[in-house]
């Protein structure tokens, strides 16, 4: 009988500690892939409107420019920078608690100005793109803001040059300057969610008010 006992106390410690085990493995695996290879961010702000939406959450690659050491900052295997037009996700140089996503308009070395909205890299123009937003048919001179008219500068080594898509209504690189590499998390590629709740929420909130926008399901990002 005691036998009996010892065979089944045995098999329940067993069997409790390939469920620790298991578990244990799991969180390492999450916080592993979570470092090093693929993170989700929600988008809060219309900065990139039309691209991204206030509700999309997204999936950001961050194993494409390199793995890096968490909290030093430090490339140990590095592939490739950011290139032109790549959407990224990276500290904002202001606060750095707060990551920030934006397009990759100038790379080091890059000679950047705008004119009247119009970008120019290099002295040639950067061209209308089908991702750019522009609501405001005014345009404000250099004197009363950089908005519209800005530069010329050139991107330093190490840095980058970043711009919302909604370029009325973007806090970005014409404002605070330039991002560090070593601050860039990652390349948005994909938007896996996107909802949005209606005016009015706070007070009648329930699960049924939730918009999800199918259409923007499962999106690749360009």
């Amino acid at each position: 009988m005691n036998d009996l006992k010892e065979r089944d106390l045995s098999k329940k410690k067993s069997s409790l500690r390939e469920n620790i085990e298991a578990i244990t493995l799991a969180i390492i695996l999450a916080l592993f892939i979570r470092t090093f290879v693929v993170q989700a961010f929600k988008i809060p702000s219309g900065s990139m409107k039309e691209t991204l939406l206030v509700g999309d959450h997204i999936l950001v690659n961050k194993f494409i420019y390199g793995i890096k050491i968490p909290f030093i900052k430090k490339t140990l295997i590095p592939i490739k920078n950011p290139q032109r037009e790549d959407i990224i996700v990276f500290k904002y140089p202001i606060d750095p608690k707060k990551d920030f996503i934006k397009r990759v308009i100038g790379i080091p070395g890059d000679v950047i100005e705008i004119r009247d909205k119009q970008i120019f890299i290099n002295g040639k123009n950067f061209g209308d793109k089908v991702y750019e937003s522009y609501k405001d048919p005014d345009k404000i001179p250099a004197e009363s803001s950089h908005r519209d008219n800005y530069g010329p500068v050139t991107v330093p080594l190490e840095s980058l040059f970043v711009m919302g898509d909604n370029r009325d209504n973007s806090h970005d690189s014409r404002f605070w300057g330039f991002v560090p590499l070593e601050d860039v998390k990652g390349k948005a590629f994909l938007i896996y969610w996107s909802s949005v709740l209606p005016r009015g929420w706070i007070w009648n909130w329930n699960w049924e008010t939730l918009i999800l926008r199918w259409d923007r399901l499962g999106k690749t990002l360009k």
